[in-house]
């Protein structure tokens, strides 16, 4: 059955550094405050630990670490947005949760060759809205397989 509607994506905006990220709803399960994170010895720079969340203990990255952008230090606006990857729960450190909005998918542009300083191969794509852009994340190529696999192995 042909369904010419245009079809909507719903993602969830957040702020790093200058930039304007967006990652699909389905793939979030929650935004929390930023909490008391346990180191993790021999573990990447960018895994800031973990954290034990409503009893499932949830491996915690700073995008911003990952993503090459300088550290910087939590405030109250920051928050972890909890993100499903290969069946485990994954943390994502933000400077900021905007807002959930709707992306008409005929406004997603594949990504540019460069877009700000995050590596092309993380990006889904962008949507220009309004005066914003936004850079649609791919959750799965955040991380690398390998990665995802050591990050199985750091529950605490």
């Amino acid at each position: 059955m042909e369904n010419n509607q245009v079809q909507d994506k719903k993602v969830i905006v957040f702020q790093l550094k200058d930039e304007e990220y967006a990652v699909s709803v389905e793939q979030v399960g929650s935004i929390e405050r930023i909490e008391p994170i346990t180191r993790v010895p021999q573990t990447a720079n960018f895994v800031k630990g973990v954290i034990n969340l409503r009893g499932v203990v949830t491996p915690i990255i700073d995008l911003r670490i990952r993503f090459g952008l300088e550290e910087s230090s939590y405030n109250e606006l920051s928050r972890i947005i909890i993100v499903y990857l290969d069946d485990m729960e994954v943390g994502l450190i933000v400077d900021e949760a905007n807002d959930v909005i709707d992306i008409p998918v005929n406004v997603i542009e594949p990504a540019p060759e460069v877009v700000g300083t995050v590596n092309v191969d993380y990006i889904e794509g962008v949507a220009k809205l309004d005066n914003r852009l936004l850079i649609l994340l791919d959750l799965q190529k955040v991380l690398s397989k390998d990665e995802i696999k050591e990050l199985k192995t750091v529950d605490g």
